[in-house]
């Protein structure tokens, strides 16, 4: 049976700890408004309506709150989501959850775009589909105030400690491998991004040593690879979007990284990214739900490879990705792909924008294309 007393510090908030959230956010709805900011953008009376509009209707809806599953399902997705698919998501769209046993637990593994928005929207589909949501892994670095920390603890956050001294980070990423493999046998599922941090370079490749974490707490037990790997179902999933509202600061950081060696990230640079993620447009997106890694698996590398694998052929390609890879060959070879596609006016939004991370941008968004063919051989 699962123990909750060990993982209190890092697991969802649940029960008691769900409801004290609850009244927290209604004792400050200046908070809940905060959020609807992000959601609906500009100034005048039509945009004040439609934030106290929001901010009425989750407040309501907390009452209504005992549990994270509640919270996902009644405000995160009925309310928040939902406002987000009218605002900046042109179509939502999402394939491969008929695969899924509503009474099996798993352990998804998707690429890393978007902060807050990949699971949420792998839960949204999931429950559109009728399925079990799941909880997801954060880093503790997005913890920027006691608000955010409630909202992400009331959306089912497991909370990932880093800038650890050494003994203590091993020690937590066993204790963290106790918690996904136990958590997953107790019914519960779980969401994981593919590495650490988003993919910026549009390059979605799994880091092994994801893999290897889940085994750290068997092995010990004298569980072998191969049985951890089955018990947890992992099921890769592609998130893709047409459009990275994030793409120009993204590729600001990396540049400044490759150049000089290291980036230091300003405190408010993952809320202002959260923020840009839920307001700006991101025109189509599409969550594919891959198949259940069955049979046997022999180490954390090969595990990865056919997560890569799955995440590379599922990844639904759009104009812009399509685009930016004939661009950057010189030709229209695949014009068929984006018949109707506006190429300059794409271009024109990073014309400002020096060589290198205009270049840059453009490689983000051809680069799931050149994994797409590197798969098919």
């Amino acid at each position: 049976m699962f123990d909750r007393s060990k993982f209190i510090d890092i697991e969802p908030y649940d029960g008691p700890d769900c409801e004290a959230a609850c009244r927290r956010l209604k004792e400050h709805p200046e908070y809940v408004y905060a959020l609807a900011t992000g959601l609906f953008p500009g100034i005048g009376e039509e945009v004040n309506r439609q934030r106290m509009g929001f901010t009425g209707a989750v407040l309501q809806r907390l009452d209504e709150v005992h549990s994270y599953d509640d919270f996902q399902k009644k405000i995160t997705c009925d309310v928040c989501l939902e406002t987000l698919l009218k605002t900046s998501v042109t179509s939502f769209t999402y394939s491969g959850q008929e695969k899924l046993d509503p009474e099996r637990s798993y352990l998804f593994i998707s690429n890393h775009r978007d902060i807050v928005l990949d699971c949420a929207l792998l839960d949204l589909a999931l429950y559109r589909s009728g399925l079990p949501i799941c909880e997801m892994a954060i880093g503790d670095n997005l913890l920027a105030n006691p608000f955010i920390a409630d909202v992400f603890k009331l959306n089912g956050a497991i909370i990932v400690k880093r800038d650890l001294p050494f003994r203590e980070k091993y020690l937590e990423t066993l204790r963290l491998s106790e918690y996904f493999v136990e958590k997953i046998a107790s019914g519960k599922s779980i969401w994981v991004a593919q590495k650490s941090g988003r993919s910026k370079d549009g390059l979605d490749v799994t880091h092994p040593s994801i893999v290897k974490m889940l085994h750290l707490a068997k092995k010990r037990e004298g569980v072998g690879f191969e049985e951890v790997i089955k018990a947890c179902h992992i099921v890769p999933v592609a998130v893709s979007y047409e459009y990275d509202p994030n793409d120009i600061a993204k590729a600001r950081e990396e540049v400044l990284t490759q150049a000089n060696g290291s980036y230091n990230k300003g405190k408010v640079e993952d809320v202002v990214s959260m923020i840009r993620g839920l307001r700006e447009f991101k025109g189509r997106i599409h969550i594919s739900i891959g198949d259940e890694l069955t049979g046997d698996w022999h180490s954390p590398e090969e595990v990865a490879a056919e997560i890569d694998r799955q995440i590379h052929l599922n990844y639904h390609l759009m104009d812009t990705n399509w685009f930016c890879y004939d661009q950057l060959n010189g030709d229209d070879a695949n014009r068929d792909k984006y018949p109707d596609f506006d190429g300059k006016a794409f271009l024109d939004r990073y014309a400002v924008l020096n060589d290198e991370v205009r270049t840059f941008i453009l490689n983000s968004y051809a680069n799931p294309v050149r994994s797409r063919l590197a798969q098919l051989g």
